[in-house]
């Protein structure tokens, strides 16, 4: 068998064949100068070569026409090009006829292979803003690139997500958490607090997704309703649970568009709002009391250990187990169940974990100067970070036992 001749690297020489520019080009490497970037040495070495390259097609076009076709050269057309080692300047050739069609750069293209609309958006995504990205583009690549074009690359993203929220969805959601995140818009020269609403799911199969964000003035259950049509009319049949905060009227709008439904009150909420006046020296010991109460076996253990709760916090705090009764139908239909799915439906912690995914890139911003500037920011900061809550639910394989078991053929169906 014989053996491959091992290539050789190719020569400084034969890269750079022009002595001049070789010797030039080694001594502002020895000088340190910057590699890429504005004035950099390699984006001085790939303009000489897309260029080189742009004549050689040119050759090769007017090559293959017949000889006696009285086609040739007619000058150059010259533009500045993106690229990843930063701004070079493009002599692209022409013909007398018009026919060469170059295919390094093309016509109307002003990027070189960059994908700096890909980096642009990225960044965006991180809560940049329009001249912070400029900035960085500038800094990193030696781009420079409008405001104006920045603006434009997101905006394309607008028609994705609109096809993202009317996208039909599963038919079935054995769990769908339900929460609203605030934010301030500028409207008609007002700073207006606006409400997005998440609808975040798990399907048949265990897969988390973020069904849709919704924008409305304030939260409210008549709105929360709306949205649920929506989410019928894009496919979602059925829902076994519904996690949700202590809002005015959003059990109601809930049964209202999914009858079946089990709508189980968000435990961690009704803590905090319990504990909101208790006093610091008592809050250790008022949460692990309160904890008794949610952590019990069944309902019946539950309402012993809340009366046990008001023999000892009654007389300094009656509020509290006042409150917890009023709620109680509300706050007790996960104790019905073992304890993979109380784990998944006592709280809405789920889908508050989305929303600090949200705040990450939000948290510097003032107020937003329009509501779709703040869904385009939201939206590319979910898909940029998608790893953080697009996965299957932990244990699922379990859950789904017990949900055949308890659901019988409304979820049986789903796996058929």
């Amino acid at each position: 068998m014989k053996r491959q001749k091992k290539k050789k690297s190719p020569r400084l020489e034969d890269l750079l064949p022009d002595k001049a520019y070789r010797e030039e080009v080694i001594s502002r490497l020895y000088k340190g100068d910057d590699i890429i970037g504005e004035d950099g040495i390699f984006t001085d070495l790939l303009q000489a070569m897309v260029n080189a390259a742009l004549e050689g097609e040119m050759d090769a076009t007017l090559k293959s026409k017949t000889p006696s076709s009285d086609n040739r050269r007619n000058g150059h057309t010259e533009k500045n090009v993106r690229s990843k080692a930063g701004s070079i300047t493009v002599r692209t050739p022409r013909d007398r006829k018009g026919d060469h069609e170059p295919t390094l750069v093309k016509k109307w293209e002003r990027e070189l292979g960059t994908g700096v609309d890909d980096v642009i958006l990225s960044l965006y995504a991180r809560g940049q803003s329009i001249e912070d990205v400029r900035h960085q583009l500038k800094q990193l690549y030696g781009l420079e690139v409008s405001a104006g074009v920045i603006s434009s690359v997101t905006e394309r993203v607008w028609t994705e997500i609109i096809e993202w929220q009317q996208r039909s969805l599963h038919s079935c959601y054995p769990i769908i958490y339900l929460d609203a995140i605030h934010y301030k818009v500028r409207d008609t020269g007002h700073v207006l607090s606006k409400a997005v609403y998440t609808c975040y799911g798990i399907n048949s199969e265990g897969q988390r997704d973020v069904l849709g964000l919704y924008l409305d003035e304030s939260e409210g259950a008549r709105h929360w309703g709306l949205i649920l049509e929506d989410l019928k009319r894009r496919g979602v049949e059925d829902v076994f649970f519904f996690c949700i905060d202590g809002l005015k009227g959003f059990k109601e709008a809930i049964e209202h568009v999914y009858p079946q439904a089990i709508v189980q009150r968000c435990i961690v909420h009704m803590v905090r709002n319990s504990t909101r006046f208790v006093s610091y020296k008592h809050i250790k010991s008022v949460c692990s009391d309160l904890r008794k109460v949610y952590t019990s076996a069944n309902v019946e253990q539950a309402e012993m250990a809340l009366e046990s709760f008001g023999t000892k916090w009654d007389e300094k705090y009656p509020e509290i187990k006042e409150k917890w009764l009023e709620n109680w139908d509300d706050l007790m239909p996960f104790m019905k169940y073992q304890k993979n799915i109380r784990r998944m439906i006592y709280t809405t912690n789920p889908v508050e974990a989305l929303h600090r995914v949200m705040r990450k890139v939000t948290k510097s911003k003032g107020a937003w100067t329009t509501e779709k500037g703040l869904i385009k920011q939201l939206y590319l900061a979910l898909m940029y970070n998608r790893k953080s809550w697009d996965r299957k639910a932990l244990g699922w394989n379990t859950i789904q036992r017990e949900l055949v078991d308890k659901f019988g053929d409304r979820y049986a169906k789903q796996l058929e």
